[in-house]
């Protein structure tokens, strides 16, 4: 069957995303990442609107672009003027990348409406700008904007702004549902009859306000489409655009399309989590395919079962996506889940009844409001506790912890640790910028004579959850550390009415967890 283009619009159509913005240089960035995993086309922004956009094209052009083309966004020429002497087309034009994309009105309530022009004129200027753009050595592919809003409307004026854009020189005409509300059989329909006068190469490019966005792309592929526009993780305006991630793992895993270069989907997990990164927005983990729990099972029942066939509750391996199964621990695991955690960590715990205490253990913890699900190293740490051979790197003694206000200095924390470490007590105190800071930096000096490695481990975030705001300050409280070495990073779970005590167990689970494995 033949391949489909995807055309990502993800540096344009998905910065006007609510709280995702990128600069120049994240564009150019972001943009190789694209090159690398192999989309036909990457829209780079619109030419002329911001410094931003500018930079993008001034430095694409510098790079040489493996499988990608770059294109440039704009719209068609102002009303009752020529592309000739148009400062949009113009800037397009200077942008000097070998794909312009354009976008004209479909939808007559627009023409009339918005632009308050004639609907002859509308066609004119379609026409006209798309046959300006070819006439100066551009490929051209023309957004139908609004099209199935347009074809409801009136579809023989929505199908004559397509012929517009043909008749110009367009190579490929892109079906527009631009306010996202469009219903996959309506999509369907409208294809289906649309190609009775049009034998043109089409795509379709579909909002998510209906969360049908991937859906109505793939029937449009169903029905002939041999461009898909979108955008990674579905950011864009409102509720987002098609995301191409979920497209492209369908088109090639479940329909059989190619659209990417051989070997190259398993580059989809990595690359999304890098377009997260670079934008610093927090990743969506329970995205299809991509996200970190795509693929994650909590379920003891459900986990049993992966233990024995991992079809069992998994519709494709992750691995082809280069994401990984997971096993999550709970309240609602079984000794399925304990049993992979503990192989998952090196832990031997010999057969699947030996890890029954364990087990016990994180029901009962989970109870008084421990949460296991992104506490794994705390896991890990109960299951190597429970063997006869372990022993801890170091035993609590004592701690102690002030906080003062005093005069001239404001607020001051001091705490004192006193711990067993092969069986000599040591005592040290510190101060810290807050409770929690100084009972950091006292435990690890008393350890660090020991134990060196300590001095690699760092904090990386540290957060607290109120499990029943209507006890008000006496309301359990929840506390997960994540800690990072050079090359790793683990989390860790404490939860208390005393948000110390909290804190002091996640604490200790870090730094024990993080000595056992450097070890």
């Amino acid at each position: 069957m033949p391949a489909v283009q995807i055309y990502d619009t993800t540096l344009r159509d998905g910065t006007q995303s609510e709280g995702f913005s990128l600069s120049g240089h994240s564009k150019i960035r972001l943009a190789q990442r694209l090159d690398d995993l192999g989309v036909a086309f990457i829209e780079g922004g619109w030419p002329g609107s911001n410094p931003e956009d500018a930079e993008f094209f001034e430095r694409a052009r510098d790079i040489e672009w493996k499988t990608a083309l770059i294109s440039a966004f704009g719209s068609t020429c102002r009303v009752k003027g020529g592309p000739d002497e148009d400062a949009n087309i113009r800037a397009l034009l200077d942008a000097r990348t070998e794909v312009c994309t354009i976008f004209g009105k479909t939808w007559t309530l627009h023409v009339t409406d918005v632009l308050l022009t004639t609907l002859d004129d509308n066609l004119r200027i379609i026409e006209q700008s798309v046959a300006y753009l070819r006439a100066a050595g551009r490929r051209v592919i023309y957004d139908a904007e609004h099209f199935f809003d347009g074809y409801r409307a009136d579809p023989l004026y929505a199908v004559a702004t397509l012929q517009a854009a043909i008749r110009g020189g367009a190579e490929t005409v892109v079906l527009c549902d631009t306010n996202g509300g469009s219903m996959p059989w309506e999509v369907d329909n409208t294809i289906r009859e649309l190609k009775d006068s049009i034998h043109h190469p089409f795509g379709i490019h579909t909002h998510n306000d209906g969360d049908c966005a991937v859906i109505n792309a793939l029937v449009a592929v169903r029905q002939g489409a041999v461009q898909v526009q979108g955008t990674i993780n579905g950011v864009g305006e409102r509720c987002g655009n098609a995301n191409l991630c979920s497209v492209i793992a369908n088109l090639e895993l479940k329909m059989g399309r190619r659209c990417l270069p051989e070997g190259h989907l398993q580059k989809l997990y990595e690359l999304s989590h890098v377009v997260d990164e670079v934008a610093n927005v927090t990743p969506n983990d329970h995205l299809p395919y991509v996200g970190r729990s795509a693929f994650a099972h909590k379920g003891g029942v459900h986990v049993a079962a992966m233990r024995r066939s991992e079809q069992s509750y998994q519709h494709v391996a992750p691995e082809r996506v280069g994401n990984r199964m997971r096993v999550v621990v709970s309240a609602l695991s079984g000794r399925a889940n304990i049993l992979s955690k503990a192989e998952e960590h090196g832990v031997d715990v010999g057969s699947v009844d030996d890890v029954v205490g364990v087990l016990k253990e994180v029901k009962e913890l989970e109870a008084r409001g421990f949460s296991f699900e992104a506490a794994e190293a705390s896991v890990a740490m109960m299951l190597k506790r429970q063997q006869p051979d372990y022993a801890p790197p170091f035993e609590l003694v004592d701690f102690l912890v002030n906080v003062e206000h005093r005069q001239g200095r404001g607020i001051f924390a001091e705490a004192m640790v006193k711990v067993k470490v092969k069986g000599e007590v040591l005592h040290t105190a510190a101060e810290g910028n807050g409770p929690v800071n100084a009972l950091d930096i006292a435990l690890r000096k008393a350890l660090m004579g020991h134990y060196p490695e300590i001095a690699s481990f760092h904090l990386a975030d540290y957060k607290v959850r109120i499990l029943d705001g209507r006890d008000g300050t006496q309301a359990i409280t929840r506390v997960l550390i994540d800690t990072r070495s050079a090359d790793k990073v683990w989390s860790t779970v404490g939860a208390s009415a005393n948000i110390i005590e909290a804190s002091w167990q996640a604490l200790v689970d870090a730094v024990e967890y993080g000595l056992s494995v450097a070890q």
